[in-house]
């Protein structure tokens, strides 16, 4: 018995500690949208509503958009990049310093 008395504190605080925890993990998910999970992972209740339907589609359209801007962007640089590597550019400079050094 007296081993009992020694270790039912220490398994009662344990026992608070993790119910604590679980209650504060389950706060925090419900708190941040996050779906709850089952005993064996399955989601308890799945977000699929309209609302986050259309958002899905939204930020897929400006995901889209954003993908073919950066491709122009791309294909800018690339032109500017062949443009200052060509050597008829430098000379062109060399040209406007000793324009600008006459004057």
């Amino acid at each position: 018995m007296e081993n009992f008395a020694e270790v039912a504190p220490v398994a009662a605080i344990i026992a608070v500690v993790c119910i604590g925890g679980w209650v504060l993990t389950t706060w925090m998910r419900i708190k941040n949208g996050y779906p709850l999970d089952g005993s064996w992972g399955q989601a308890v209740y799945p977000k699929s509503d309209q609302e986050t339907t259309e958002r899905v589609k939204l930020i897929s359209q400006e995901n889209a958009q954003l993908r073919a801007e950066l491709g122009s962007v791309k294909d800018r640089l690339a032109t500017l990049e062949r443009i200052i590597t060509d050597g008829g550019y430098v000379l062109d400079q060399e040209i406007e310093s000793l324009r600008d050094r006459a004057n």
